[in-house]
């Protein structure tokens, strides 16, 4: 490298001088010329005060040829990195061993230790319905799992909505409905908490079905020919533990769910190859100002009891924008049902799907019975 490198200030000196040297070349070819010449040189090269002179260009160039070579070492490294992180990107993906499903082989009571190393440490940690938190594991929302553990340190809470499902029975991401229903036969009408019974969804969205020892939650996109488009599953224990449907609305599940849904969007981004978001702070302010309001007043709109658009509630707190969107959800159980709601109703999904969008704020608030109540604002300045 040092080499090629004093060969190109060579040429390059060469080549600005080339007026100059050409223009004496007959000259010098004269004998008596060079012989003076030669007299000169060897009189200046001796001179204590040129060879210092040199010897501090030398001393700077080779200061300046490390400072390339150390430039292009890190180049070569970050290269690599990126290289290495590209291959980490795509897992091969294992059939469960002691379970009906994995994803991104993790399966239901593997251990949190043995978890990490595979998936490095999470990056976020928010309480959940259950009242645990949901360990947030991705590369730049390539490779999205959500992991949740009980009190051994063990895997008692799965999901993810990217391509990383496999399976004994064959039902994956992308499979058809058709197959789900007729591979895992009659999902439930209803669940029991303490001594109510509360009826599941009916609109076709998800089915949940109960399989080894656990609640497999099966999300369909209509949008996609009701395909599958996420899965969720929920050790048997850990469910039951939940006394009931709605969990009592603390801020520390209130912030959960906001950031939950905000990467919940992201990860869906990620898998329809979309640039991911930037959180909003300042506009999270806003969200939950209208969540809250919608809550403690009982309507469900965009437009508040004053008249007021998502539009004018964001300028009304100063919140810049030149594209902006909104998405309202009221009333399911946690931030995974309210997306995939949302990603399954056209308006919403068009909002979470938009290539112009760069920023999201979520808010969320609960009302007297502990109903969620979600709102996401979108935008670019």
């Amino acid at each position: 490298m040092r080499r090629i490198i004093y060969l190109i200030l060579f040429i390059y000196i060469a080549s600005v001088s080339k007026p100059i040297w050409i223009e004496h070349v007959p000259k010098l070819t004269d004998p008596e010329n060079i012989e003076s010449m030669m007299v000169k040189l060897d009189s200046i090269s001796k001179d204590p005060e040129v060879i210092q002179v040199v010897d501090k260009i030398l001393e700077d160039l080779d200061y300046w040829i490390d400072q390339i070579d150390g430039s292009l070492n890190e180049i070569q490294d970050e290269q690599n990195i990126y290289k290495k992180e590209e291959i980490e990107e795509t897992p091969v993906l294992a059939s469960p061993t002691n379970h009906s499903f994995s994803i991104l082989n993790i399966e239901m009571g593997d251990i949190k230790s043995e978890v990490e190393k595979q998936l490095g440490k999470p990056k976020r940690e928010t309480w959940n319905e259950y009242g645990v938190q949901w360990y947030t594991y991705h590369q730049s929302y390539e490779n999205f799992v959500m992991v949740s553990y009980n009190d051994q340190n063990k895997v008692s809470g799965l999901y993810t909505n990217q391509d990383l499902v496999t399976s004994t029975n064959g039902v994956v991401i992308n499979q058809s409905k058709e197959t789900v229903q007729s591979t895992l036969k009659s999902p439930l009408e209803k669940i029991r908490k303490q001594n109510v019974y509360y009826k599941l969804n009916q609109n076709g969205e998800y089915e949940v079905y109960t399989l080894d020892d656990s609640y497999v939650t099966v999300f369909y996109d209509k949008h996609e020919h009701n395909t599958v488009t996420a899965l969720q599953i929920i050790d048997n224990d850990l469910e039951e533990k939940k006394k009931t449907i709605y969990s009592d609305g603390s801020d520390l599940l209130r912030e959960g769910f906001e950031y939950q849904l905000f990467d919940l969007t992201n990860a869906a981004r990620k898998a329809h190859g979309l640039p991911i978001l930037t959180w909003s702070e300042e506009v999270r302010s806003t969200a939950r100002a209208h969540s809250l309001d919608m809550a403690q007043n009982g309507y469900f709109s965009h437009t508040n009891l004053l008249g007021q658009s998502p539009f004018d509630r964001m300028e009304d707190d100063e919140v810049k924008f030149t594209l902006a969107g909104e998405n309202l959800a009221y009333g399911q159980f946690s931030s995974i049902f309210a997306h995939e709601g949302l990603m399954n109703s056209e308006g919403h999904r068009k909002n979470i799907l938009q290539p112009g969008f760069t920023l999201l704020g979520v808010g969320v608030a609960f009302n007297e019975q502990s109903q969620p109540y979600y709102t996401e604002n979108y935008y670019r300045k």
